[in-house]
């Protein structure tokens, strides 16, 4: 590999980029052997992107504390890594455009039933066309929710809270949403017109790509404490959804790409790739956009707090279930930047914590957790594909100490979505998973394709080399029934 850039290992799933030339801090690499193995040849193969260079890359930004970080799930993004983490110093430090990412705050959000596997399974087919005919998915899709620019402005500041005072939802969802639904600091006014436009029919939409509704149920629990805690039992019927801030999001890191490139230039902060434009954290231009990141942050808040009211409806309707009697588990981003008090080196410090594609992940007493779930922290929802399996996890000590209390989010990309859609067939996808008992409805064969299981990494490796390392440990696997899809 190319000599400025040498792992060493340093545990069974833990490697160290070696701090070389502009490289203001070490790599710290969270992955098993083969998903070093591919990185390395990723980069022997001189590839355009390669998460690895991306990795050094970050870490050569002024300000960045300990380490730049890439946990098991890493692939490479748009600047960052996707299952890159960096913190930064409040005073010398940045906040990076790649760093979050053009989908601010997709996340997950997990609703539990009073529903066994078995209630449910002759329903099935009648829930799964009831919540195709409900949730507005696909490219471009629209919802019923109709805003004009002063109640965007509104929901960009509040945040779900905005939308179940609109009778979407309940308010003990707050309690279980990150940051209770609502980022502070949000200022409408940093986010552009044409955004709020993008945006006036999308508030309760799925989208397409890798977001999804799924109808699981519990496979297995391994933590019975923390599942009991969550609600979560072997057996029952859950649903996840996968969605973020929708065109919202995507035109503000569009936005600011653009704003960000001058700052840099103003401040004389050499950008080794184009979507690490960045700014003083304590800038003008950097609080605009850690205001604008809030703003979309809110939106997909809005967006899922809908969204799960139309999963209630859908499941009242087929199921003859009270909407109160489905709880939300949890809500949680993974695309994010925050301000957070980490120890480093034995001193509590304020930093700036980016995550791309990487979610939150506190371990036990961290007053950031729901006070029900304080005890053993937070949960971690990690997506796993469509054909396979999901993951509830918590975090844990060590992970608050390497990784600023940050864990996966997903699988992980193996292939691009161009490579898939050439490699697999949709019909072929929706076959298989027809005889794995999976039903899938999706708006585009073309996105299933794209979508299909083996374009992903194997989630049980990812997982477990996030166990091996000590980061996060399991409380659940989950197991899709029903897929849908843009």
């Amino acid at each position: 590999m190319n000599e400025t850039l040498q792992l060493e290992q340093v545990a069974s799933s833990e490697w160290i980029l070696q701090k070389r030339g502009e490289m203001r801090v070490p790599g710290r690499i969270i992955a098993d052997k083969g998903t070093i193995a591919q990185l390395k040849q990723d980069l022997a193969e001189k590839k355009e992107w390669n998460a690895l260079e991306q990795v050094q890359n970050v870490a050569c930004l002024p300000g960045i504390v300990s380490a730049a970080l890439a946990l098991p799930d890493v692939h490479p993004g748009y600047g960052f890594p996707i299952g890159g983490v960096a913190a930064f110093d409040i005073e010398e430090g940045v906040v990076v455009v790649g760093g979050v990412g053009f989908d601010i705050n997709c996340g997950v959000r997990l609703l539990s039933t009073p529903v066994a596997k078995e209630e449910i399974a002759p329903l099935l087919q009648k829930l799964a066309d009831d919540l195709y005919r409900t949730v507005p998915a696909g490219l471009g899709s629209e919802g019923k929710l109709r805003l004009n620019v002063k109640e965007i402005d509104r929901l960009l500041q509040e945040g779900a809270r905005n939308v179940v005072e609109r009778g979407y939802g309940l308010e003990r969802d707050l309690l279980f949403i990150e940051e209770e639904g609502r980022i502070t600091g949000a200022d409408p006014t940093t986010v552009s017109l044409l955004a709020k436009q993008r945006q006036f029919k999308q508030v309760g939409t799925l989208g397409a790509g890798n977001h999804y509704l799924e109808v699981q149920t519990v496979e297995r629990v391994f933590d019975q404490e923390a599942a009991a805690i969550y609600g979560l039992a072997e057996g029952q019927v859950v649903v996840s959804i996968h969605t973020g801030s929708r065109a919202l999001g995507h035109q503000i890191g569009q936005d600011y790409l653009k704003e960000m490139e001058r700052a840099s230039q103003h401040y004389h902060i050499p950008i080794r790739e184009r979507e690490l434009v960045c700014a003083p954290v304590a800038s003008p231009e950097g609080g605009r956009y850690l205001s604008a990141v809030a703003c979309g942050s809110n939106c997909a808040f809005a967006n899922r707090q809908v969204l799960a009211h139309l999963v209630r409806t859908s499941f009242a309707r087929t199921l003859g279930l009270t909407t109160e009697a489905i709880h939300t588990v949890y809500d949680i981003g993974h695309n994010n930047v925050k301000f957070e008090r980490h120890r480093v080196d034995g001193e509590e410090r304020t930093l700036l914590v980016h995550r791309k594609g990487s979610t939150r992940a506190f371990g036990p007493g961290r007053e950031e957790s729901p006070s029900p779930y304080r005890a053993v922290g937070h949960p971690i929802l990690v997506g796993g594909t469509m054909g396979t399996t999901s993951y509830v996890m918590c975090g844990t000590p060590l992970g608050m100490e390497k990784t600023f209390g940050s864990g996966i989010h997903g699988a992980g990309r193996a292939l691009s979505r161009k490579k898939a859609a050439k490699k697999f067939w949709g019909k072929d996808v929706e076959a298989s998973m027809a005889d794995a008992g999976i039903i899938l409805r999706a708006h585009s064969m073309r996105g299933i394709a794209e979508e299909a299981p083996g374009a992903y990494k194997d989630v049980e490796r990812v997982v477990q080399a996030a166990i091996d390392a000590g980061i996060t440990r399991p409380v659940a696997r989950l197991r899709p029934l029903l897929v849908l899809k843009g």
